[in-house]
C-alpha cells in the first residue's frame, strides 16, 4: 500500500474543510447530515470521519480555520482589513454578500453565534477562539497606538470593542442579505473613527 504524504493529508483536510463549510453554510449545523457532507464534499463518509472525529469536530475545524485566518490578518493588517476583506468578496459576488466563498464564511459565523447561544460546552471550547482574535485585535491597535497612527484619548480596550461592534454590524448585514454598495465609504469612516486626526 502507497504511502500518502503530509502534503497529500493536508490537501485533503483543506479539501474536507472547505465542503464542510459549504454545507454547514447551506444547511445549517443539524441539517448538514452526513449524506449531505458527503455530497458537498464529494466523499464518502469513511474518508471524512477518517479526518474528523465525528461532525461536531469537523464544524470545530472549520470555525477554527476560520478564526485562525481572522488571527492572522487582523495581527497583520487590523480588524478593519477582515472587514475590507469580506466586504470585497462580498462585492464580487453581484454585491448580494451571498457567493460560496462570503455565504460559506458567513454561515460559519452565524453558526458559532447560535451555538455560543445555545451551547456551553461548544462556548466554552470556543472561548480561547474568540479571546485570539481580541487578543491580535487589541496588540495590533497597542503597536498602532506606539507608532503614532492610532488615536491616544481612547483607551485600546475601548477601541477594540468599537472595531469588533462595527465587524459583528457587517456580518449581521450581509448575512440578511441587504447591499454592499456604499460600505466602503463606511469603513472609511471606521477607520477614521480609530486613528489619530
Amino acid at each position: 500500500m502507497p504511502r500518502v504524504s503530509q502534503d497529500q493529508l493536508d490537501a485533503r483536510r483543506k479539501e474536507i474543510l472547505t465542503g464542510a463549510r459549504t454545507c454547514f453554510a447551506r444547511h445549517g449545523y443539524e441539517g448538514a447530515t452526513v449524506r449531505r457532507l458527503e455530497e458537498e464534499i464529494g466523499l464518502s463518509r469513511g474518508a471524512i470521519f477518517h479526518h474528523f472525529r465525528d461532525k461536531d469536530s469537523l464544524f470545530l475545524a472549520v470555525a477554527e480555520d476560520d478564526a485562525a485566518t481572522m488571527v492572522a490578518t487582523v495581527a497583520q493588517h487590523g480588524l478593519v482589513q477582515v472587514m475590507r476583506d469580506l466586504l470585497e468578496r462580498a462585492a464580487t459576488d453581484g454585491g448580494t454578500g451571498q457567493g460560496a466563498d462570503v455565504a460559506g464564511w458567513l454561515g460559519s459565523q452565524l453558526e458559532v453565534s447560535r451555538r455560543l447561544r445555545t451551547d456551553p460546552e461548544f462556548a466554552k471550547r470556543w472561548a480561547a477562539r474568540s479571546e485570539a482574535v481580541a487578543a491580535a485585535t487589541r496588540d495590533r491597535l497597542q503597536r498602532q497606538r506606539e507608532a503614532g497612527v492610532l488615536r491616544a484619548d481612547v483607551p485600546i480596550g475601548i477601541l477594540a470593542q468599537f472595531l469588533e461592534l462595527a465587524y459583528d454590524g457587517l456580518v449581521l448585514h450581509l448575512a440578511t442579505g441587504r447591499p454592499v454598495q456604499d460600505l466602503e465609504a463606511v469603513l472609511n469612516l471606521v477607520e477614521a473613527a480609530v486613528r489619530r486626526s
